[in-house]
Formats: C-alpha cells, structure tokens, sequence
C-alpha cells in the first residue's frame, strides 16, 4: 500500500475490510470507480498471509469471478499490484484466446484464480481446474453476470465449491433478481451499501442533445472539433453501430476504434492500450465491453446511442468521474429514444440540462406514444434476459430551431452572442420542480460552455 501511495482508504474500504479480515460473508453495493477492487483484495491477502501454503497446481485457495475479460485482467492485475511482496501467485482465465497459456500458468501452481465463468468450466471439465480447496470466492459485478446470461454458470460454479468458505458478493444494483442471488451464495451476509447512484451522477455535468438519428454523425463530429475533448468514451447499443461510428470517425480523421463481443481478445487488448496511451482520441463501446474498462483519464463520455436499460446510464458516465473526480457527460436522444432519456431521469432524480446546437430536433424532444420508442425491431432486450447465453471462452471468441438552452462554445456546435441562456428542463410540457424551493429555470452567462469538464485540463 505505501508502494502504491495508499493513505486513505475509500467508504467502501472502510466499511467493509474489517468485515471481511473477520471471515464473514458480505454483500457489497458499490459503483463501478469506488475501490472495490481493492476492498477485497486486500483483506484476502492478508488473511492468507497469516497461512501460508505452497500454491497447487489447478488448486486455487481464492476464486473471483468476473463478467468480462477485460474486468478479469484488471482484478488480475489489482492482485498482481497488492501481493507484489508476497509469495503468492495469481492466474487469469478468460475466452477468446487460446487456453495453452492458461493451462500452463495452472500446472505451476496458483492460489489465486480470476475467471469468467465459461472458460473456467471448460478447464475444469477438462481437469485443469479442481475448485474443492477454495476459501475465499469473490463474484464481481453480479447484475452484471446476470444481465449476460451466466446465472446458469455462476449456479455451476458454486455447487464445486466446499460449504466452507468466505463469500464476498460484490453489485452495482440491487434487483429482486440479485437479491435472490446473493441469497442462494451467501451464509448470514453483513450487507455494506456506499455511493448511492444519485451522489456519482451529481458529480458529472450532464447534457442532452435532441437531434435525429440520420443526424448524429455530424453532431459528434462537430462535438469532436473541440480540443478539450481529448479522450472520449463513446457508447452505442449495438455492436454493428459501433462499428460504423468507429468508422466514421477514422475517415474523418479522428483517431478511433471499437471494442465489444465480436472482437477478438488480442484487439480489444491492443485498442484499450492504445486509448490509454493516447494514441486513440476516442473509444467506441457497447456497454458489455465497456464494464470493464479502467481508465482514468476519461474526460468525456458520449452517449451516441441512449441505453435502453436507466442503470446503464449510470454505469456509462460514472467512467468520466472515477475516483472522486468530476467530469461530463453527453447523451445524443432522437425521437424514438425519448422514453429511454425520460426513465433515466426517473431513475437519477434529475432533470438533464438541454444543449443548444445546430442540429437541434423539436421532434426528438417532443416525442410521445409510440414514436418515443424504438421500433419493435430495434428494441433490443437486455442481455440474459431471455435466459442463459453461450458463456465466456464456450465456442466462438467473444461474445432545426435552437431553444433557448445551454449554449455550446469550442465544439462546433452554435453558442449564443452576447445573450443570456436558460437552464432548462429536457421534460416537455409544465415541467415539475424536484427541489421544492427553486424555480425551474435559471439565467446563466453565456460565456460557459458544456462542452468544458470542470478541472480536466
């Protein structure tokens, strides 16, 4: 910890380490940025640091299981950073690459295992893997787990473990669905419940763009023109759309690339390094290959594609305010995402400030009925549920008139001259005051762009 400068620990370090340094089971609820990573690891490796035994060969004494590669590779990594002055040795397992590696790394001994579950039951179907000597099993991001299908599989996973164990259960939302979860892993959880979503959300500058779809190409262009974006996290719903966005950008001369579930391990791991090196601009991502992305340096997430599932927002422009520091958000909504933008709202408790720009739909913010939702064909359900999917490393790799509204500068997009703008509400009709003694609408200067993260540059 001296090593990595560690003074203070975060609310959920706090609250939970003493929990699990005295072995009990806990339920964790934490945003992603929140130093969870860190929560559990370190209390895992000093508990074994007071027993000692010499790593197995495919014997693991600690398994966490993660949702993706990517967040896989990060815990890897996290236990790698915190045990570099311990005798222990770690393994990561995942799909999408070829497991020779993988099987290698088992047979030398390891004591502790991060995987994704599919490829964890193929090692230990084939007898790579015996999960009988686990004393700590950690399951991350379980929402997560179960909006991919792995419910299934995490079920697997667990009746291969012995009784006697310490279960930590780590999620950033707490359905009826994860609740029963936890329920069926757990033995007399303390439960520890930090960053409610409201508190992420309100550290993040947050504007909506109303425009047509057939628009969106030029808006982000023109959002891209402003130097201040310097590393931009785009989301779309679709791995086909990030493709083409990604596209776009390149041709225009906007160093990008997408990552999701068709691509193989070795270019998602080339892309991610390449955005952290600077030498991507922007990022292209669904949200499933995105969970597990850490970059801190994030200064824009861009929302080319509203999510169709509210905590999904939340999950998305919490990668522009990691570890306690500030940052902006934009969300493209056209006509048939205008439910999405109205349930978010719901969700966080706040109205979102409306931007002015040159491409500005009334229709897309007006929207009612039937045309404020996608068209049934387009509507996608979220991930798992329609039941389990294939698992990770199990076959193929992978998986018009500007209102008057925040007025956007150094971006490309009009500003207002010499005026005073409104804050407004994206709500149509009477808009409603959710503080209670505030009016709805504020004057502010002209000269303050949205485009513009506070402290970022």
């Amino acid at each position: 910890m001296s090593e990595k400068g560690y003074t203070t620990p975060t609310p959920i370090q706090n609250l939970s380490i003493p929990h699990l340094l005295s072995g009990k089971d806990m339920i964790g609820i934490a945003q992603t940025g929140t130093g969870k990573t860190a929560a559990f690891s370190l209390p895992i490796l000093q508990n074994m640091s007071a027993s000692y035994k010499s790593p197995r060969p495919g014997k693991p004494r600690v398994l966490v299981l993660a949702p993706t590669r990517e967040l896989a590779a990060q815990i890897g990594d996290s236990f790698a950073t915190y045990g570099q002055f311990t005798r222990f040795k770690h393994t990561v397992v995942f799909g999408g690459v070829g497991q020779g590696p993988q099987v290698r790394a088992l047979s030398r001994g390891v004591d502790i295992l991060v995987a994704t579950p599919g490829r964890l039951l193929d090692l230990v179907d084939q007898g790579h893997v015996r999960l009988s000597g686990v004393e700590y099993f950690v399951l991350d991001e379980a929402d997560r787990m179960l909006d991919m299908g792995f419910v299934n599989d995490v079920y697997k996973v667990v009746d291969l473990l012995p009784n006697n164990r310490q279960s930590l259960f780590y999620s950033a939302t707490m359905s009826p669905e994860v609740s029963a979860l936890a329920r069926k892993l757990l033995t007399n959880p303390v439960t520890v419940e930090v960053t409610p979503q409201a508190t992420t959300v309100e550290r993040i500058e947050q504007f909506v763009f109303f425009v047509d779809s057939e628009d969106k190409n030029e808006l982000l262009l023109q959002l891209l023109r402003g130097k201040h974006l310097e590393c931009v996290l785009v989301f779309t719903r679709t791995k086909h759309r990030a493709n083409k966005v990604a596209q776009t950008l390149n041709k225009n001369k906007v160093p990008a690339d997408a990552i999701h579930g068709n691509k193989s391990q070795t270019h998602r791991t080339k892309t991610l390094q390449d955005f952290r090196s600077g030498h991507l601009r922007v990022l292209v991502a669904t949200d499933i290959a995105a969970r597990g992305i850490d970059i801190p340096d994030i200064s824009h997430v861009i929302n080319y594609d509203l999510p169709n599932v509210s905590e999904s927002y939340v999950h998305r422009i919490g990668r522009t305010a990691r570890a306690g520091a500030d940052g902006t958000a934009f969300s493209f909504c056209s006509a048939d995402e205008r439910d999405f933008l109205r349930s978010i709202e719901k969700l966080t408790r706040m109205d979102i400030e409306v931007a002015e720009h040159n491409y500005h739909s009334e229709k897309a913010r007006n929207a009612t009925g039937d045309e404020a939702k996608p068209a049934p064909r387009q509507q996608g359900k979220p991930r798992g549920s329609s039941g389990p999917k294939r698992s990770q490393g199990r076959g193929k790799k992978g998986e018009g008139k500007a209102n008057k509204s925040k007025p956007m500068q150094s971006t490309g997009v009009r500003p207002s001259q010499g005026k005073s703008v409104n804050k407004v509400s994206s709500s149509t009709g009477n808009r409603s005051n959710r503080g209670g003694s505030k009016t709805a609408t504020k004057n502010h200067s002209a000269s303050r762009s949205p485009g513009h993260s506070r402290g970022r540059q």
